[in-house]
């Protein structure tokens, strides 16, 4: 085989809405241009920024919470991007929001920069009392500029509005700088000559499904054991750093098990060889981060996975992996085996000798989803609000397949989370600039007290959109969102604004 090819769950508020405006807007007037092939080749500043800070809930009680976050430069020294935050440490293990990230930076002297922002998200779980779910964290952060990272301490608010979290607090901030290089969305099937990463630069994606055997030891937060395989689906990005060694990171959520409300976040690396010729490749990985929620019993929620796996190529760019190995919650019970069957598909191929690149088109969405008459666990019914990100990668100039993330902030359905996977058909845009779509789309969601037993839930989509520039679009959608084997079967309305652009694949 041919060294490998090394190739994504809600902004409520006016802020949120404004940031995100900015994110799509500005960045063809920011950005540095080069000429790369049939389109210019824009540039943006970006950084990765990793949190981690101890926050009091009521009764004095303490979490250790680790937050990420993607930013791009939307306008000098100013950035905006999606962010997670969750527990690692303490007794909320399952405890996550989702949102994003509004951030604002100076030099002061020398290598000491200031920093400060808000963090606008949805979410909840591990029986915190977040109320809805909306979580708001403005911060100001001291940074020490180092060579290709920053690294400093943060005086952060922890707020959410509508239940009873209130903290202020100290934390340790690491930030590594890259860069966002894109084209025109337009662009889709053209050809250039390109030597690095564009987009995100992540080189393949992973959508997977697999089951966890518990221990014996493992139980539910009462004591109960787990007697039940728990069915999970997720999808995983990653990307290399030589030909064989790789990192990325992984979002999955219960489908099945009785624990509906159970998701991870992780961090993972590992490396990987060729072998039998161009037909398979062998590899090793482990994984740390954020886990918990739908009552499994994990402590504060830092979660550990090892595993190996055989890779079986079914083409240049598609591939099927299947997977096996252990996790381990450290402050927890929570001990199982685990398998995963995945589908693998290379993005990108930066270690190939060739310098051609197909474009491909791509769209991030950010809105708000009404959900109405929800059903909940106790049989009632309620309309909730949940904050959506998307993302979204042509197959065609009309058939993409698309990633989604959910998370209520309204309702009292805090700790109510989505993950979803499908695709979708767009037509042309008209002379109007307006387009109409669908979407099918299936995935796990629970928690809140959201009657989604057992996680599995499908959810059609029909839209419209309306180009409000050459790379901002506003859309308006309708569907139903129905569980598998729960009671939840709701009409709900989709609005909020993409951002559309080009990047590069090579051959």
């Amino acid at each position: 085989m041919r060294q490998m090819k090394p190739a994504p769950l809600s902004l409520p508020t006016a802020l949120g809405a404004f940031a995100l405006i900015l994110m799509c807007a500005v960045p063809q007037a920011q950005a540095q241009e080069f000429s790369a092939g049939p389109a210019p080749l824009l540039r943006e500043n970006a950084g990765v920024r990793i949190g981690m800070e101890q926050i009091q809930l009521p009764g004095n009680e303490s979490m250790g919470m680790l937050g990420i976050s993607y930013l791009i430069e939307i306008a000098p020294s100013l950035y905006f991007g999606p962010a997670v935050y969750g527990a690692i440490t303490g007794q909320r293990g399952g405890f996550y929001t989702v949102g994003g990230e509004l951030s604002w930076g100076r030099k002061l002297i020398s290598n000491l920069h200031l920093v400060t922002g808000t963090y606008v998200g949805g979410g909840g779980g591990g029986s915190a009392a977040t109320g809805g779910g909306l979580m708001v964290r403005p911060h100001i952060d001291l940074m020490w500029n180092f060579d290709g990272y920053r690294a400093g301490i943060s005086v952060s608010h922890v707020r959410f509005p509508n239940g009873q979290i209130r903290s202020n607090q100290l934390g340790f901030m690491l930030d590594f700088g890259t860069q966002f290089v894109h084209t025109d969305f337009d662009q889709q099937g053209q050809h250039w000559s390109l030597t690095e990463r564009t987009g995100v630069g992540f080189d393949r994606a992973l959508l997977f499904a697999g089951a966890y055997k518990p221990s014996k030891s493992s139980t539910h937060i009462d004591g109960v054991p787990l007697q039940q395989s728990i069915g999970y689906v997720g999808t995983r990005m990653e990307r290399f750093v030589t030909p064989h060694v790789y990192w990325g990171l992984e979002a999955t959520g219960a489908a099945s098990g009785g624990v509906g409300g159970y998701a991870e976040f992780l961090g993972t690396g590992g490396a990987e060889m060729a072998v039998w010729g161009e037909r398979m490749n062998l590899g090793a990985r482990v994984a740390l981060g954020m886990g918990g929620g739908g009552t499994v019993k994990v402590g504060g929620g830092l979660l550990v996975k090892t595993g190996v796996y055989a890779t079986a190529n079914l083409g240049q760019d598609l591939h099927v992996i299947l997977e096996g190995g252990f996790a381990r919650s450290p402050d927890g019970n929570f001990r199982a085996t685990y398998s995963t069957l995945a589908l693998h598909w290379d993005l990108d191929h930066p270690y190939h000798p060739g310098t051609t690149s197909r474009i491909i088109s791509n769209e991030w969405f950010a809105g708000t989803q009404r959900y109405m008459k929800a059903t909940r666990s106790n049989g009632s019914k309620r309309d909730m609000d949940s904050l959506t990100i998307k993302l979204n990668r042509f197959l065609t100039k009309s058939i993409y397949l698309t990633g989604q993330a959910h998370s209520a902030y309204n309702g009292g359905a805090g700790g109510y989370s989505v993950g979803l996977v499908g695709a979708g058909y767009r037509t042309p845009t008209t002379s109007f600039g307006l387009s109409a779509g669908a979407e099918l789309l299936a995935g796990a969601g629970a928690g809140g007290g959201v009657a989604s037993s057992g996680g599995a839930i499908v959810q059609p989509m029909a839209y419209m959109t309306m180009n409000l520039s050459k790379a901002v679009s506003a859309r308006a959608g309708v569907g139903r969102i129905k569980s598998l084997r729960g009671d939840l079967n709701s009409n709900l309305v989709d609005v909020g604004l993409s951002f559309s652009f080009g990047a590069g694949s090579r051959n």
